[in-house]
């Protein structure tokens, strides 16, 4: 790879590294007419941000390359400091947190938050009690942040979940904070709703959010077998999460840590030939930002529609077996045995975005260490006669990083908040509902309101012409 086009490459990876900020929609100013700084901002407009005298500037080759609002990059360096820095940033979420302590909507209430606990996560953790919630926190043992955690044990909220459970143990962790007595819980992958219902510990929970795709498949499975007792609002479903979190946000989570993973190897993301497994909202956003660093994407899709779209979207579409041989295959379905031992053993690279466990048929006990220069390098294995394997086969973005940028988060948590509103506004039956579409309107105009963008609006003739259901063809026909 050219010089200029790393350095331009390595210099958006910091700067989303550093801060775990969006590059997507954000304005940046880059400074100089030299080569580096021509492929900065091409880099940048293929990642969707907008060039101009923004609050990120680059200015490559001086002392001080990134600058953040007129400083050096945050030294984030304590889990409280960037607890705090994902603070300043949420300001959606923030906002729909003050509307439900000024209204007293969830004073007294008893939230569980099961999800990947990152300081994100903290922040939701923090409003709700900020609130007037009673809140807990449960993460599974390879989604946990110990340093997160122990900061907001030190804040006063109890986290449930270590990184040492398995088995038994795991299980038993998850029952036992289950059986705190929660009114509602805001799950990830449905593992706790389920879980609850499985053990019988439902208790006094009345209503619960998810906020996964391959949580809400099965939970409408429950729906149909008449197994689910409880209200599930289905937050994944929002446009305002999809849309974002899913395509913006965990597109550039996990392209830029395989990258940066490969990076210590000496390979570039650039140039290679790419698989991506599923087409859904990541699969999407995984194509999208790999084609940006200049990768050359196939996708492998089971839904004909989705393979249609791929296919207008650019990318060669075909059978995995035939796309694997040497390229970097990421798998986007959250599917359990997406990557079977073969695909593992021609793809050169194989990494996982979202994921679930056991996406990746492989026995973890058998991975090898990769070494460069006499040092192991950092989630990067070797499977066998096979490729390397990134993060171990877990979700490379949390493995490797610090997950989705933290205004995506925003305005995911944002959705969940406004999803406690729904649930406890009125009861609701047992099953899974959509997320109102008049509450999806009010997270998005908050974002843009917060953006300084603006929404235009329809004239007086375009509301009654669209109010007034007769054709105005033959209307005018025969006035």
């Amino acid at each position: 790879m050219p010089d200029a086009l790393l350095t331009a490459e390595r210099l958006v990876r910091r700067f989303a590294r550093s801060t775990n900020l969006l590059v997507a929609g954000r304005t940046f100013d880059v400074v100089g007419e030299d080569e580096v700084a021509d492929e900065l901002r091409e880099l940048l407009s293929r990642l969707g941000a907008r060039l101009g005298q923004g609050s990120v500037v680059f200015a490559p080759g001086s002392t001080t390359e990134i600058l953040l609002n007129g400083d050096a990059l945050p030294w984030r360096a304590t889990a409280d400091e960037r607890i705090d820095f994902a603070g300043v940033h949420m300001p959606v979420s923030r906002g729909i947190a003050d509307a439900l302590r000024e209204a007293g909507t969830v004073r007294g209430i008893r939230i569980g938050i099961a999800m990947v606990l990152e300081p994100k996560t903290a922040q939701l953790a923090l409003l709700l009690r900020a609130a007037g919630a009673d809140v807990a926190v449960y993460a599974h043992p390879d989604e946990i942040d110990p340093e997160v955690a122990a900061a907001l044990r030190a804040r006063g909220i109890p986290v449930d979940g270590n990184p040492a459970l398995s088995g038994a143990a795991e299980r038993d962790a998850a029952v036992a904070f289950l059986r705190r007595g929660l009114d509602l819980l805001l799950d990830d992958g449905s593992h706790l709703i389920r879980l609850a219902h499985e053990q019988d510990a439902l208790g006094d929970l009345r209503g619960a959010a998810e906020e996964t795709t391959s949580g809400l498949t099965p939970l409408r499975r429950m729906v149909a077998e008449g197994a689910l007792r409880i209200p599930v609002i289905a937050v994944n479903d929002a446009p305002m999460k999809t849309a974002f979190d899913n395509r913006y946000g965990t597109g550039q989570s996990c392209v830029f840590a395989v990258a940066d993973v490969l990076d210590t190897a000496g390979i570039s993301v650039r140039d290679q030939p790419a698989v991506v497994i599923g087409y859904g909202p990541v699969g999407e956003g995984v194509a999208a930002h790999l084609r940006a660093l200049g990768a050359t994407v196939g996708v492998t899709e089971t839904d004909p529609v989705r393979a249609l779209r791929a296919a207008h979207d650019g990318y060669v579409t075909g059978h995995l077996r035939d796309l694997a041989p040497g390229a970097l295959v990421i798998s986007a379905t959250g599917a359990p045995h997406t990557i079977d031992a073969e695909t593992l053993r021609v793809a050169e690279i194989v990494a996982v975005a979202g994921g679930v466990p056991g996406e990746v048929d492989v026995d973890v006990a058998a991975l090898r260490p990769v070494e460069r220069a006499g040092a192991v390098l950092p989630h990067l294995a070797s499977a066998g006669d096979g490729g390397l394997l990134v993060a171990r086969g877990g979700c490379v973005n949390l493995a490797a990083a610090e997950g989705n940028p933290i205004e995506i988060m925003d305005l995911s948590f944002a959705v969940q908040l406004s999803a406690v509103a729904q649930l406890l506004a009125s009861p609701l039956p047992a099953g899974v509902h959509p997320f109102p579409a008049e509450a999806d309107q009010a997270v998005a105009r908050a974002a843009l309101a917060v953006r300084h963008e603006d929404v235009d609006v329809r004239s007086d003739a375009q509301r009654l012409a669209q109010d007034d259901w007769r054709s105005p063809r033959y209307r005018e026909a025969t006035a």
